[in-house]
């Protein structure tokens, strides 16, 4: 057996059997260094196992010369000083052993080095041992103690880099706040922006109980093909459906608030009760889609962005259009009846043969419109603009 000791301060007994190598490991994990050298009291190298007597008091380092601390007081100039002195930290319950060099050189203007870069500075808030007590968290320190002794940023597995980037920032470790909010981005997987497939989605309703709601709010199906899916009911709220395929799809009922539908083709879609506050419909083909439902509830479209979208021949049976923007749109043959148009921006749309009967047009602009072969007549009593 061999007491292995550093400064007189951390001392283990360890039995070692095998080789100096044996010897380093276990004074390294007893010790919590990384031990790369051993001394007699003497102050004589051992580079043999033979070497060592029962009960020799031995001295262990990590590439230091030795230094005698029974004699410390007597050190050659240059060697002399607080920047040389061992000491050991008691951080949470767990001891490191350090120099005060390693704690104060590589990082002069931190919280540690203005601990430790004058002696006695933490006057009596040592333990029973002599151990500086520092109340943090160990296992978040130690990967900071060891980037102070070799510059390098390394972590165990197990050890959540956010608490290592809470300590570094605690004690003032400037050029490791860098190095871990680096490693920090880039342990993150990366964010998956590319649109849901026809396929992946035609998965995901399987897989989905009929009587449960499915969410989709902001979810990515630009370009998707989405063409004769049963869609009732399901929330698109500020989903992107741009150039979609959604002809013949049905959406009763769905919500497509603010969703982005700019460019999609809803062709023949059954749009029955649909929702579709602020949503962006510009440039979109609606074509014989049937907004009508029997039971009397009521697509709501107001606010929507509708320019420039074709709505030819589409039944539009009491639907809520109220502010909604259509300049440029094509309504031609629809059926507008009882519809909702006050403040729409009707600017240059066609309507030609709708069906406008019991419409509400109350403050809508109609400059340009075109209103020839309607199947009722336009009366000014309607108040339009």
């Amino acid at each position: 057996k061999y007491i292995v000791q550093i400064n007189l301060v951390c001392s283990q007994v360890v039995a070692v059997y095998g080789t100096l190598s044996d010897l380093l490991s276990v004074a390294s994990s007893k010790l919590g260094i990384k031990a790369t050298s051993v001394y007699n009291g003497k102050g004589g190298l051992i580079d043999d196992i033979a070497l060592i007597r029962d009960d020799d008091v031995l001295f262990v380092c990590e590439g230091e010369p030795f230094i005698d601390p029974q004699t410390d007081s007597k050190l050659p100039e240059g060697l002399s000083g607080s920047h040389t002195d061992w000491l050991t930290l008691n951080v949470g319950g767990r001891y490191f052993t350090t120099t005060r060099s390693t704690l104060v050189n590589k990082e002069p203007d931190s919280m540690l080095a203005h601990m430790f870069k004058d002696k006695g500075v933490w006057g009596n808030k040592q333990d029973h041992r002599g151990a500086f007590l520092i109340d943090r968290s160990p296992e978040y320190f130690e990967p900071i103690l060891n980037y102070l002794r070799h510059g390098q940023l390394i972590v165990n597995d197990g050890i959540n880099l956010l608490g290592v980037l809470e300590e570094a920032r605690f004690f003032g470790i400037d050029s490791l706040i860098e190095h871990l909010e680096v490693a920090i981005k880039n342990s993150q997987p990366p964010e998956d922006h590319s649109p849901i497939s026809r396929k992946e989605f035609v998965r995901f309703l399987l897989a989905t109980p009929t009587k449960s709601e499915l969410r989709c709010q902001g979810l990515n199906f630009s370009g998707a093909d989405l063409s004769r899916l049963d869609l009732r009911y399901i929330n698109f709220k500020m989903a992107n459906l741009s150039r979609c395929n959604l002809a013949h799809a049905n959406l009763c009922c769905a919500n497509l608030e603010r969703a982005d539908l700019s460019g999609s083709v809803l062709d023949c879609a059954n749009l029955q009760g649909v929702k579709m506050l602020c949503s962006n419909a510009e440039g979109a083909s609606l074509k014989l889609c049937n907004f009508e439902d029997p039971s009397g509830l009521k697509a709501n479209l107001e606010g929507a962005n509708l320019k420039g979208v074709d709505m030819e021949g589409s039944q539009m049976t009491g639907i809520n259009l109220r502010v909604a923007t259509l300049k440029n749109a094509k309504l031609k043959n629809c059926n507008l009846r009882g519809a909702t148009l006050a403040g729409t921006d009707l600017e240059n749309c066609d309507l030609s043969g709708c069906d406008l009967q019991e419409a509400n047009l109350r403050g809508s602009n109609v400059k340009g419109a075109i209103f020839e072969e309607m199947l009722t007549p336009l009366h000014m009593s309607q108040s339009v603009r």
